[in-house]
């Protein structure tokens, strides 16, 4: 395959390269020697008759002309992996390893009621579920797809939005019950809340009208939140994703629908991963499969 006179091997260990910000990152990733993923990216330099990377002992930088480049090359490469993937997938089905990383709620409430389902459909695939509440070096835990909650920071990884989970103030009857009434924002500053202990920006709530917040409960995941306001401790601000069904059951209800802002930057659900051919069918397949699948 070419793309101009490019080779598109080429193409993709320079787009490695930048994406690991490192040749050894991008060695790793391609399982190749760091010799060759080298040469590629020179050979590469020496076809569009340019440098695309400044290399320094430190770090390696984008030329203007790398800057120029490279968004048209992710574009192109996208596109024909898009193409090539959707051609195995009709021809064979997807098979080997495919570990995945999202936070535990998300795991809990999304994936694991999925898991039966998909294994049925692809037993070639064999799933590996892991969860961390703070965002992970995909590359240090060998992780080859991560779901992420709110909007992802200038990343250098590929990302699929797979929807937008509301935001909403929940609590349990019960804690209503023995408590004030919660009909104005305002009234949030003499109720008991439970925010996250080590995620303070989480911690910020997106309120139409601002407040003061005083946290009476934290915890390290959202799931713990959860479990908090099941058992009566006050309110919290969680993912629909995590409580719809609590809602439907009445375990849980939500309270000032109005005072979040919406659109805001922690609604977007999203699929992250290193374009790397030698798991990309089977990402591609979990992410179709469990997309129109998912309850957010």
């Amino acid at each position: 395959m070419m793309m101009g006179h490019a080779k598109t091997e080429d193409i993709e260990i320079f787009l490695t390269v930048v994406d690991t910000g490192s040749f050894t990152g991008a060695a790793n990733v391609l399982n190749q020697q760091v010799a060759k993923v080298s040469r590629a990216v020179s050979r590469l330099e020496n076809t569009l008759q340019c440098t695309l990377l400044n290399r320094t002992t430190r770090r390696l930088e984008l030329t203007e002309e790398g800057h120029v480049f490279i968004r048209y090359a992710r574009e192109g490469l996208n596109t024909l992996y898009t193409g090539e993937e959707a051609l195995k997938l009709l021809k064979q089905a997807p098979s080997g390893h495919l570990r995945i990383d999202a936070a535990s709620p998300f795991v809990l409430h999304q994936l694991t009621p999925l898991v039966g389902e998909f294994v049925q459909q692809y037993p070639h695939i064999t799933l590996d579920l892991t969860s961390h509440d703070n965002i992970i070096d995909l590359l240090e835990h060998k992780t080859d797809l991560a779901i992420r909650i709110g909007d992802l920071k200038d990343s250098n990884l590929h990302a699929r939005l797979l929807g937008k989970s509301k935001l909403r103030l929940v609590v349990s009857p019960e804690y209503l019950y023995q408590h004030n009434e919660v009909a104005h924002i305002d009234d949030l500053s003499t109720h008991k809340l439970i925010g996250f202990n080590d995620a303070s920006k989480l911690n910020s709530w997106p309120l139409k009208t601002p407040v003061k917040l005083n946290f009476h409960m934290t915890g390290s995941s959202g799931e713990t939140l959860r479990q908090l306001c099941l058992n009566h401790q006050g309110i919290a601000l969680l993912s629909h994703f995590m409580i719809g069904e609590d809602l439907k059951s009445g375990r849980l209800v939500e309270v000032l629908p109005e005072a979040i802002v919406r659109p805001n930057n922690r609604e977007a659900i999203q699929a992250v991963y290193y374009k790397n051919s030698a798991v990309s069918s089977r990402i591609l397949a979990f992410l179709d499969f469990i997309q129109p699948r998912l309850t957010l």
